[in-house]
């Protein structure tokens, strides 16, 4: 065997003998960079040692299999997903317990947030009308906007409708998610299917019928990781613990808004939220 090839394989071997860099990751929208680069911040306060980042990494299945194959060690995750697209099981499933009999993975004690289908209306009608939750509204008609994935999920229209007896005043709007706070805005419906920690709902005018009879399985925000780091690192575990509970949906909504609408950087914006956290 040739030197170059002896000492490449040297280096090879220390390399994988070495320490593990720690790396979190995170799905391809919003929020899950906003969380990863939390993770990532306060993982790196805590153990004082730098923290690899992936984030950005694509839809859940993609993640999901990222962790698997060691690629990254841990990112948040949705009850609701996880139990539907990676567990395929019904709601009620012990989530910790099959993501530790199935993959071997951890799922960690909730965020606090539950980004689940959130019917909004707007303030002034709420106010006006005496609306707080979504048994209120069934006494009364009301022009729907939702987006392509609410029309045809069972948890999304078909549950509104068989669980409150929802009247519409005709089809629900379809449209991208990004044109219904603008249709709600200008009166063209006055009721939309949205997300409980968009952004726009931190600053708009708007309210969030509380969903009374549970018709929507939840979707709270839990971090994902690897057993086999975590027990690696017993002072990673304790880390990522101490986010557990932190968080609210007003507080995600504020950070989601930093970013897409007043386009904070999202390393000032985790920065930020530790601060006040009093994590850093």
């Amino acid at each position: 065997m040739d030197r170059t090839k002896i000492v490449a394989g040297l280096i090879f071997l220390l390399a994988s003998c070495g320490p593990h860099v720690i790396r979190v990751g995170s799905k391809n929208f919003t929020e899950q960079v906003v969380l990863g680069e939390i993770v990532a911040q306060h993982l790196e306060n805590r153990l004082h040692q730098k923290i690899a980042r992936s984030l950005n990494l694509g839809g859940t299945l993609l993640a999901q299999q990222a962790l698997l194959n060691r690629e990254i060690d841990v990112y948040p995750e949705y009850s609701g997903t996880a139990l539907a697209m990676v567990l395929k099981a019904p709601v009620g499933t012990d989530l910790k317990a099959e993501y530790a009999r199935r993959f071997h993975l951890a799922w960690l004690e909730p965020l606090g947030i539950d980004n689940g289908f959130a019917m909004v209306v707007r303030g002034k009608d709420a106010r006006e009308k005496g609306l707080k939750t979504l048994s209120d509204a069934a006494r009364m008609g009301w022009a729907l906007g939702v987006g392509y994935e609410f029309e045809q999920r069972a948890d999304g229209l078909a549950a509104l409708k068989s669980v409150y007896g929802l009247q519409l005043k005709g089809s629900p709007k379809t449209m991208d998610l990004g044109l219904l706070y603008k249709a709600i805005e200008q009166g063209q419906v006055d009721m939309i299917a949205a997300s409980a920690t968009d952004g726009v709902l931190a600053k708009m005018d708007l309210v969030v019928l509380e969903d009374d009879r549970h018709a929507f399985p939840p979707y709270e925000v839990s971090l994902v990781a690897r057993e086999e780091m975590l027990k690696e690192k017993p002072e990673m575990r304790a880390a990522l613990l101490e986010l557990s509970g932190k968080f609210t949906n007003a507080k995600m909504r504020e950070l989601n808004y930093r970013v897409d609408v007043e386009h904070a950087g999202v390393g000032v914006v985790a920065g930020e939220f530790l601060r006040g956290a009093g994590l850093k």
